[in-house]
């Protein structure tokens, strides 16, 4: 069944979509075969406008490299090129089929084949659909059109083999089910149940990207619940494994236990929340299976501490950039701090007003409100209006001469109050006139030394 008429017609007005027909109108002409495939197409069978459109040819890397004058390593790009075309970059991939040589955490070569063997290589249905934009063929061998309808996840061929294959292919089955709000076709469910240890062979950095687009999707809950009943969080979440029958104060949290809570939190993620305010409120209260005592009620006494400790040690295991992991603990740790903004001064404030990481505290702080019932923000809304209300009795500089990550660089620090105090200090001289160049700035910093870092902090405490 072709494309509707009226969505190709939309998708190629678009730049994006002009850019990537342009692309196989090249192939085509130099003698290739060229087809659009995976999500782009999977968009626009569900009337949806792609913004990202994967390209596979006949074409070897080499070819297409020179065609389009692009770079290719072959070592590292395993067959495929990426073609920048103005603002926009496609990839564009040679026909492929399985090189059966894999340990489980990536395919070990590329073996170049035709569009069919391409075809059976791919892990879904659902992503093994080609669409050619110039003769506006489908071409769909697994019946990939049917599943989406039904809105079924279901592996090529024998789905054991799929993810020994490649074991992030479990990974991606929970996410795509969670993007299409779907369901999983029972041999493919057999199989993730009993493969689900097999992502423990793969590396902390393809893991965590599964994660990100996991919780940048549109059900990010619904991904988190099928990580746990899969048992693919105990394997590399176990932090948050654990948060599920974990009891809290029935007075304050009728949503139910720390893992309903967390679900609640994530459920209410905003288009503005980045994905480091994503993982910071995924995160925020794990250290809760640590803390749990019952004394006048259930209590969690120093939870945000032990709560960025865990994550901290997480996102390590997952190899985040250690000033990504740095930013998101420090978010953890004092995601509790609502009720102390307002008896402090006009000093403390500036510590924490300033800040380069206080707006995304804000909003993890409204998303732990969110995901708790009843959800009082009163609180919040009163620290909002005293934030907005400092920043214009003292607004900042119209830029800042350094940011934190050069102050920790230059001073060989980590994130923490030590690196928003110097902040501060270097606000309040450009402010006066003091410190007016970047070169200034960094002599005015060096000239801090440990010792006065450290009573400048005191004193303000």
């Amino acid at each position: 069944m072709p494309l509707q008429k009226d969505i190709i017609a939309r998708t190629l007005e678009t730049p994006y979509g002009e850019k990537a027909y342009q692309i196989v109108e090249a192939l085509t002409d130099a003698g290739f075969e060229a087809w659009w495939v995976g999500g782009g197409v999977r968009d626009m069978l569900q009337n949806k406008i792609p913004h990202d459109i994967d390209i596979a040819t006949s074409a070897l890397p080499d070819e297409i490299a020179r065609l389009f004058k692009a770079s290719y390593d072959a070592s590292q790009n395993l067959g495929s090129v990426r073609i920048p075309l103005g603002k926009d970059e496609f990839e564009v991939t040679t026909f492929r089929e399985d090189d059966e040589a894999s340990d489980g955490r990536h395919p070990e070569a590329v073996v170049f084949g035709n569009r069919e063997q391409d075809g059976k290589r791919r892990d879904f249905t659902i992503n093994a659909i080609y669409f050619h934009p110039i003769s506006r063929e489908l071409y769909d061998p697994f019946k990939g059109e049917a599943d989406l309808k039904e809105k079924l996840i279901r592996f090529i061929g024998e789905p054991a083999i799929r993810i020994k294959h490649d074991a992030l292919r479990i990974l991606r089955a929970v996410r795509f089910r969670a993007l299409l709000s779907g369901q999983y076709h029972p041999e493919t469910y057999a199989a993730l149940h009993e493969l689900a240890s097999l992502v423990s062979v793969l590396s902390g950095t393809r893991k965590l990207q599964e994660l990100e687009k996991m919780l940048l999707g549109p059900h990010p809950d619904r991904a988190l619940e099928d990580l746990w009943e899969l048992k693919l969080a105990h394997e590399f979440l176990p932090e948050l494994a654990v948060c599920k029958g974990i009891p809290q104060p029935a007075d304050y949290h009728h949503e139910g236990d720390v893992w309903e809570h967390m679900l609640l939190c994530i459920r209410n993620f905003q288009p503005e929340h980045s994905i480091d305010v994503r993982i910071a409120a995924l995160f925020h209260d794990c250290g809760k299976a640590k803390t749990f005592s019952l004394k006048e009620r259930i209590r969690f006494d120093h939870h945000a501490e032990v709560s960025a400790d865990l994550a901290r040690a997480a996102l390590d295991r997952l190899q985040m950039a250690a000033k990504r992991r740095d930013k998101i603990a420090w978010i953890i740790g004092h995601h509790m701090m609502m009720g102390s903004f307002a008896p402090m001064n006009d000093e403390r404030k500036a510590h924490w007003y300033y800040h380069p990481w206080f707006p995304e505290l804000l909003q993890v702080m409204w998303l732990d409100i969110a995901g708790t019932d009843p959800a009082d923000y009163s609180l919040y809304d009163e620290i909002v209006a005293d934030y907005q209300h400092f920043l214009d009795a003292h607004p900042r500089p119209q830029k800042a001469l350094l940011s934190g990550d050069e102050v920790m660089e230059m001073l060989g620090i980590a994130a923490g109050e030590e690196v928003g105090k110097v902040l501060k200090a270097l606000h309040d001289a450009h402010v006066k006139g003091e410190v007016t160049t970047k070169k200034e700035a960094k002599e005015f910093i060096i000239s801090l030394s440990p010792g006065e870092r450290v009573r400048e902090r005191g004193s303000a405490l």
